[in-house]
This record gives structure tokens, sequence and C-alpha cells, in this order.
């Protein structure tokens, strides 16, 4: 088996020196570096190259959850693995909602870790015990909840702004926008532009604005 090439990115050093040491132990492993910030990943993944990361979700500079769509926006078949302390539907739903393939508590088992990168690299998605259950969690009128990048989008859409015009305001590309789109109106169950909009009215996402519903 190849070696698999991992790098882990905590701004606690000792947890990352630990979850280092631990996944060293094993041969199919290889740490190609422990960071301490979603900053450093994002400006370094091209460099290191990793197959997977481990990634804390608070962290200073750059938090797990932009990092995880910087990183994915650049380099979609990277699996990204959240290790987090917080086992809430809402963080776990989010987390997976941004892209990332797994995700751990930090108070698992040592080998579970290593159960989950290998998971990952099959192509699986993996929930540690203690997170399975709350894949979807449904706010109030029974919707999936929108990321925080979603409800940016869906902003700019509402206001009248194609693919192309949202992409560059955002600086991703226009197949990340589509993809996004989709996810949103999925979400949503809604099929039109003008249905966006509407539906941002009356949720207050336009509030302020100036946009109106022809």
């Amino acid at each position: 088996m190849s070696l698999v090439r991992v790098v882990i990115v905590d701004d606690h050093p000792m947890v990352a020196e630990g979850i280092q040491s631990l996944l060293e132990s094993y041969d199919n492993i290889n740490v190609v570096g422990v960071l301490s910030n979603g900053q450093e990943i994002v400006d370094q993944v091209e460099t290191l190259d990793p197959d997977v990361i481990l990634l804390d979700l608070n962290m200073p500079q750059l938090g797990g959850l932009t990092a995880t769509e910087m990183i994915l926006e650049r380099r979609p078949a990277t699996r990204i693995l959240i290790l987090s302390m917080h086992d809430s539907p809402e963080y776990i739903s989010t987390a997976l909602n941004h892209g990332a393939k797994g995700y751990v508590l930090k108070d698992v088992p040592t080998e579970e870790i290593h159960t989950a990168i290998e998971a990952v690299m099959r192509g699986e998605q993996y929930l540690c015990t203690g997170a399975e259950g709350s894949l979807k969690p449904k706010i109030a009128d029974g919707r999936e909840p929108l990321t925080n990048r979603e409800q940016t989008i869906l902003l700019q859409l509402a206001q009248g702004q194609s693919n192309k015009e949202v992409a560059n305001v955002l600086d991703i590309s226009v197949r990340t926008v589509e993809t996004h789109r989709k996810n949103i109106k999925r979400k949503l169950g809604i099929s039109s532009t003008a249905g966006l909009t509407r539906y941002a009215l009356e949720h207050g996402v336009l509030q302020g604005t100036g946009v109106a519903l022809n």
C-alpha cells in the first residue's frame, strides 16, 4: 500500500504532536506537515500535497470551515477530516456541508483516527461513534440549514448577479458557484432564481439591500 500523505492542523501543540506521534507509528502514514492554523494550510497545501488533512475547527487567523472551502476550491480531491471537541449536530452537519469527508471527536481512542484516514482514502465518509446520527439536522421549518458560504451566495444571486459575477466577487470558480447554487436549491426546495429571491426577501437575507421583487 502506498503511503498516505497527512497534514495535521491544530493550534494546540500538545494535541498536534500527540496525533503526529500516533500516526507515525503506522507504516502506511507519512505525516508531511504539522501546522497551527487554517491560513497556513491554505498557503502551503499545494507544496505539501497531502492526501488527507486533519483539521481543527476553531483556530486563530482562519478557522477550519473557511479553510476547508478554500482548500477544496483549489484541490477538490483532498480528503479533509475535521478533528473537534464539539459534538453538536450543528457543528457536524455544517462541517460535512462545507465538504469535509469525516468528523472525529478529539476524545476518541487514538486508533480511530487511523481508521478514519483509511476510510476516507477508500472514498467513504467517516463519522466517529459520537458523531453518528447527526448528519442532517433540521432547522425549525424542516429544511436543512445553509452554510455561511451558501448564505453569502444566496444573497448575491438574489440581487440578480450571474454565476460569473458571483465567482468574481468571491474569488472562486464559476463551477464552484454552480455547485453551491444547486445545493441551495436542493436544501430550500426551490427551483427558480425568482424563488430564491422571494425566499431571501421573506427570510430577511436582503434586508437593507434595497432589492425589490418584481
